[in-house]
């Protein structure tokens, strides 16, 4: 009975450890943006949600008296989604608002001092109204401002005591540096923009605007200033731009390949179009999925279908690293309610 005992408890502290050490891939987040401009309750039937972990439903913006605007297709979306468990997030603003406008003064006027807490208990109000788990900054360059930082800690004090969640997206060449340091403790997570490096408004400067060396060097410039590698989602391009002949303000991955034969294994097509295909996406994921907290998309209506898919396969890295269903996470939180440990080895709190 006593060396039973021991063979058990041995199996057990094994058991343990390769949860431990299975923690962290068993955590990765595969987080896609839907744009609210596209007919939201048709492609809910399209979307693979057991191939993600959250949603972000881009975008929502206050009026001058910091009531936000609401997509009522994105009802269907979140319904959906929860029955799957994915989360679903409300994103705000924008890469066109930040450049200026009615918009953007409504959020610098908002988010002063004398402002901001009114306008934090509206967002919240409307995070519990329509159902969302939390909400996603995407406030970009000329945007950040210096108010961005005391208020993102303000609404992240104020979601987290009610449990909701709160990320940004951000990137290291447009604002980024405005960012805080002190946000990152207050951010769940920041969803990284590893893309537009370059584009057709750099016609004498073409090539690919995602390289897999920038995914990188973002993930190490986020980390390198205190960001925690697990709060830091590294994101993919689900488009392409294309320069001289070819140039275009964005061209869909999906219009790619099916314009293209056999464009879905290369990054590059007709000389001038420039994007990621599955190589460079299976790439970046296993890079995400060993280094950092996973990977974010932009966005998911620009995915091919079938075997072409980009989300197809990301899920196929993702997989791949994970422990079998059954098996020895279940078995590790097993472990640690007997002895009286806590563990968040089969829990997603974001």
């Amino acid at each position: 009975m006593k060396n039973n005992y021991k063979t058990m408890r041995s199996r057990c502290i094994i058991i343990l450890m390769l949860g431990v050490f299975n923690l962290s891939i068993a955590q990765k987040k595969v987080i896609a943006y839907i744009p609210n401009w596209i007919d939201l309750n048709a492609f809910s039937s399209s979307v693979q949600y057991s191939k993600l972990t959250h949603i972000n439903i881009a975008f929502e913006n206050p009026d001058a008296n910091g009531y936000l605007s609401f997509n009522s297709g994105s009802s269907t979306i979140i319904q959906a989604a929860h029955a799957q468990n994915v989360k679903v997030f409300v994103s705000l603003g924008g890469g066109s608002v930040s450049e200026g406008g009615a918009i953007r003064d409504n959020y610098f006027n908002l988010i002063k001092s004398a402002n901001r807490t009114a306008f934090i208990q509206k967002i919240y109000d409307y995070v519990v109204a329509h159902n969302f788990d939390g909400v996603d900054m995407d406030l970009e360059g000329p945007a950040i401002n210096s108010d961005y930082g005391g208020f993102v800690i303000a609404l992240a004090a104020k979601l987290h005591a009610n449990g909701k969640l709160i990320t940004a997206a951000l990137s290291e060449g447009y604002g980024g540096a405005n960012v805080p340091s002190s946000t990152f403790a207050a951010f769940d997570w920041i969803n990284i923009m590893a893309y537009d490096a370059t584009g057709p408004w750099a016609p004498g400067s073409p090539g690919q605007h995602s390289p897999y060396s920038m995914a990188v060097n973002q993930f190490n410039y986020w980390t390198g200033r205190g960001l925690p590698a697990s709060k830091a989602i590294i994101g993919l391009p689900f488009y392409g731009y294309g320069f001289g002949s070819s140039a275009n303000q964005g061209i869909s991955y999906a219009n790619i390949v099916n314009t293209y034969p056999g464009a879905e294994n290369t990054d590059q097509v007709a000389s001038t179009i420039y994007y990621n295909g599955i190589p460079t996406i299976k790439q970046k994921t296993t890079f995400a999925i060993q280094n950092a907290g996973g990977v974010m998309i932009w966005e998911l209506s620009q995915d091919a279908v079938g075997s072409k898919s980009l989300l197809t396969a990301i899920d196929q890295v993702v997989n791949a690293g994970q422990p079998p269903v059954g098996s020895v996470l279940i078995q590790a939180e097993n472990y640690s309610s007997m002895s009286g440990i806590q563990t968040e080895a089969t829990t997603d709190t974001g």
